[in-house]
């Protein structure tokens, strides 16, 4: 081949002059500094990088003259297939987004299913039970029927005065306490009714709905989905839910800032619906729920629980109100009376009787006491060292209601000074010394507790904080009895009503 043709064929390399070159160093500087600024590289986000290189792209057109129409159709070219590859990143996002969806539909399928035949277990229950109950209502049906058209054909213008309760004499028709042992005795008819209406033929699908409550309200608890839970626990067949342990899983919630406290949100449920179930809430449940409403300062909500619905009480509880009155001095009253409901309720009545002293209810103190015979002295003793309460050891001490008094004056004054009382044994003192020897002589006479040695030290003690003169009044009626001569330290056992035998 000659060298004509050789140089005919061959390609020389472009010659870069000068401005070529600083207008590609340019376009370097750019690329850099552009990938720097938004933060990427080859590896991505790509759209930022697609979008500097078709800047530089562009610029590059603009710049050059000879090849521009060549390179528009590259960079049409470059720019149909950026945008078919984030088309087909588009569908493979949904079609994986599907996929899952697709993998999914089983579990779900299996889980409706599930739910299907329980709902219609549940569907086929209740429609038996309805079955029972409208057989039941068409049996009454029948009876009201023929009871009608007996009293038709039998009907007078007579009408018969009310007769007495089938079962119970007239007289235990008024009363209380016979009225309500018969009323528990149609309760627990009525609730074996109940048992029945709910029983369920297969024990097994009995025991499948408890799980199920049970599970499902763990799974709420799990969920933080905290008032349908309670809405489970309270609402469970049976009351399976209505125990310590569902008290102590709403308690380790807590408080839930903006929310109402879940575990007093049980126990309102629990509480307002009493009155459906033949038992009364047990002991254990109602001593946490009084709990609980004291610490939520809900006392109203305690009122209506201790006042209005079917509760079990104990001593704990009273105690614990009682502890709160202590504390919440503008409710003390309030608390105190709810106190004694419950101690009336349980049988304590030292308890009840100190609520009653320290609501200032005196006179129905010694109603109590007379109504109730069992306080000892040393109980009315241990009452005025609670309640020292100067008219309650007044009424203590002297007669009420034809009665002698329940306490010595005498004794009760001693007491007090031998428990750090003072004070209050020296008002006592102040109150008796202003009517004189007569009404000394009155209470001395009618005291049949107090020995001729105790009066003694109570003189001596009036003596010793400067009441001489009741002191002297006490000591001029020992002497003044018949039959009394001298008062020797041996004779502890002589009484001042033994002259009245001599």
């Amino acid at each position: 081949m000659s060298v004509q043709e050789i140089n005919k064929h061959a390609v020389l390399p472009p010659i870069i002059s000068r401005s070529d070159k600083e207008f590609l160093e340019r376009m370097q500087r750019y690329i850099i500094t552009e990938t720097e600024r938004v933060c990427c590289n080859e590896e991505g986000p790509a759209d930022e990088y697609y979008i500097i290189y078709r800047n530089v792209f562009d610029k590059v057109i603009e710049y050059v003259t000879a090849y521009k129409s060549i390179l528009t159709s590259i960079k049409k070219e470059y720019d149909t297939f950026i945008e078919t590859i984030k088309k087909g990143q588009r569908t493979a996002f949904y079609l994986h987004g599907k996929l899952r969806v697709l993998a999914g539909e089983p579990t779900a399928l299996v889980y409706h299913r599930k739910r299907i035949a329980q709902l219609q277990a549940k569907m086929g229950l209740i429609e038996n039970n309805s079955s029972k109950i409208q057989l039941q209502i068409n049996e009454m049906k029948q009876v009201r029927a023929k009871y009608d058209t007996k009293e038709e054909q039998h009907c007078t213008c007579y009408k018969e005065p009310l007769k007495p309760i089938p079962g119970m004499t007239l007289q235990e028709s008024v009363s209380l306490d016979a009225l309500t042992k018969y009323l528990k005795h149609l309760e627990d008819k009525q609730g074996i009714v109940e048992e029945l209406l709910e029983e369920d033929p297969s024990k097994a699908k009995e025991t499948e709905i408890l799980l199920y409550f049970i599970e499902r309200f763990n799974e709420l608890i799990s969920l933080g989905e905290y008032e349908k839970a309670v809405y489970f626990a309270v609402n469970g067949p049976r009351r399976i839910l209505h125990n310590i342990g569902t008290v102590n899983k709403f308690k380790a919630i807590g408080k839930i800032r903006g929310k109402p406290s879940p575990l007093l949100l049980f126990f309102e449920s629990v509480f307002s619906i009493s009155h459906a179930f033949r038992h009364p809430v047990d002991a254990v449940l109602t001593l946490e729920g009084i709990k609980c409403g004291l610490s939520e300062k809900r006392l109203d909500l305690v009122i209506n629980w201790v006042t209005q619905e079917r509760l079990t009480f104990s001593e704990e509880a009273g105690d614990v109100i009682f502890d709160y009155g202590e504390q919440d001095t503008y409710n003390k009253a309030k608390c105190l009376a709810l106190a004694q409901i419950i101690y009336s309720e349980c049988g304590l009545h030292k308890k009840a009787l100190l609520c009653l002293c320290k609501q200032g209810q005196i006179h129905g103190a010694m109603e109590y006491i007379q109504q109730f015979k069992d306080f000892t002295s040393d109980d009315l003793k241990q009452l005025i060292k609670l309640c020292p309460n100067i008219e309650l050891i007044q009424c203590l001490t002297k007669e009420w209601n034809g009665k002698p008094p329940y306490l010595s004056f005498g004794l009760a004054v001693l007491h007090l000074f031998s428990v750090d009382m003072k004070k209050v044994g020296i008002k006592l003192l102040q109150e008796i010394s202003k009517g004189g020897k007569d009404a000394v002589e009155h209470l001395m006479i009618n005291d049949p507790f107090c020995s001729l040695e105790k009066w003694q030290e109570v003189a001596n003690v009036c003596l010793q904080n400067g009441f001489d003169q009741l002191s002297n009044d006490i000591m001029s009626v020992l002497r003044s009895q018949a039959g009394v001569t001298e008062i020797s330290e041996e004779d502890d056992t002589v009484n001042l009503m033994q002259h009245v035998f001599w």
